[in-house]
């Protein structure tokens, strides 16, 4: 049976929406055998730069000669990308028949990410992997990967956001999201606010657990020459490039790099090279994504205040004699404080509708910016949008699409001229 088939089947479980909890994943891995303890698994939670920091962390292992896989949410164009194994995307064919055998043993009330999920668990298992790098969904104690016995927890810079299921302030997330970790177990941090380093601190002693921060123990700096330099626990490596592209990768970086020294004590073996390579070959879609043209176009993900933050930041790295910015939101983002850091650095605003259900309307958003003086212009699909900033460009300018994944994905189906699998979950 072909996957898209299959997929309308996981599609109907969306019905039951965002449930936390891991009692029913926990039921179903179990109806598997479950396959989640044929591996070992780190997870990896965070509001932002949960995908690079694991595609950098995956990277290193690899080099170091182990089987690894990555599983991610959401996917930007095929639901395949959620599933990769030594870096490679898992077969469309293969996942149908595995995603097949798991929605059989699926109990009736479980929910689409729950079943990804365990999808995630048995496929691994089957291919024999040694490793998983496992990214939460939007939180951690009652997120669906908690039901995965981690032996690492990896946390990423954490913001406010989703505040409806984590809470309203930053120590409540950084509580929900921190709970996944694991008691007797190593935790890896990016620099946090106060209030998150607290809450981290907190739990890690409640836990017995060692917690290992950037900034505090270990360091990354860029050189004059545009390189990095990282100095961790117990190793350093010098004058490298990362392979995704933005500055504000640098902390993404040090924490895939701290992640793996930290695994190196626990006897994982990882040559002073691989950490070198895995960090220069890594590589990670929509993430300041370089797309050659005339003019170019620049894919970045950010659809949060931090996010949009950080790619403000890393545009100053970019030679153009105007940014034209393409974008379009989801209707429950605070679209304010999302452009603030953008708006500033624009010259013309193309307003788009993502393809997804609760996108914002092209003409509120346009609404939006008019009332803050600036002209936008409504253009209706993501596609029409980039035909509308390439008709108005120069060679010498440059397009940026951003606002939320699912224009990044559209466009990058478009340019890839394959179907885009827009439902999320």
């Amino acid at each position: 049976m072909p996957l898209t088939d299959v997929l309308e089947r996981l599609y109907a479980r969306r019905r039951f929406g965002i449930r936390p909890g891991v009692d029913r994943v926990e039921k179903l891995l179990g109806r598997l055998g479950n396959p989640e303890k044929q591996f070992r698994t780190i997870h990896v939670v965070g509001t932002n730069g949960k995908g690079s920091t694991s595609a950098f962390l995956s990277s290193i292992l690899l080099q170091a000669g182990l089987t690894v896989a990555q599983f991610s949410s959401p996917h930007l164009v095929r639901f395949t990308e959620r599933f990769r194994i030594n870096g490679n995307e898992y077969s469309a064919e293969k996942l149908a028949s595995s995603l097949n055998i798991v929605l059989e043993a699926a109990p009736e009330e479980a929910t689409f990410f729950e079943i990804t999920t365990a999808l995630a668990a048995f496929v691994f298992s089957e291919e024999r992997i040694e490793l998983a790098v496992m990214e939460a969904g939007m939180g951690g104690r009652s997120d669906a990967t908690a039901a995965f016995a981690g032996e690492m927890t990896i946390i990423t810079p954490i913001s406010l956001d989703h505040t409806e299921y984590l809470g309203g302030t930053l120590e409540d997330i950084a509580m929900e999201k921190g709970g996944i970790i694991k008691p007797g177990t190593v935790v890896i941090s990016a620099e946090q606010p106060d209030a998150v380093h607290l809450a981290l601190e907190g739990l890690s002693r409640a836990g017995n657990c060692t917690l290992k921060t950037l900034g505090n123990d270990f360091s990354i700096g860029w050189n004059p020459d545009g390189t990095l330099d990282y100095r961790g626990m117990h190793r350093t490596v010098a004058q490298f490039l990362p392979g995704i592209s933005g500055r504000y990768q640098s902390g993404n970086v040090a924490v895939a790099l701290a992640a793996a020294e930290a695994l190196e004590t626990a006897g994982i073996k990882i040559t002073p090279a691989a950490f070198k390579t895995g960090i220069a070959s890594a590589y990670w879609p929509g993430r300041m994504e370089l797309v050659p043209g005339t003019p170019p176009l620049l894919l970045d993900g950010a659809h949060n205040p931090a996010g949009a933050a950080a790619l403000a930041e890393a545009l100053g790295e970019y030679s153009y004699k105007r940014l034209l910015l393409v974008t379009g939101v989801c209707d429950d983002k605070e679209i304010d404080r999302i452009y603030a850091p953008l708006i500033p650095l624009v010259d013309d605003i193309y307003t788009v509708t993502p393809a997804v259900e609760r996108a914002m309307k092209d003409k509120e958003l346009t609404h939006f910016f008019h009332e803050l003086g600036i002209a936008s212009q409504p253009c209706g699909s993501v596609t029409d949008g980039i035909r509308a900033a390439r008709s108005r460009a120069s060679e010498a300018d440059l397009i940026l699409v951003c606002g939320s994944l699912f224009v990044v994905g559209e466009v990058k189906a478009w340019l890839e001229q394959v179907d885009y699998a827009g439902i999320r979950g």
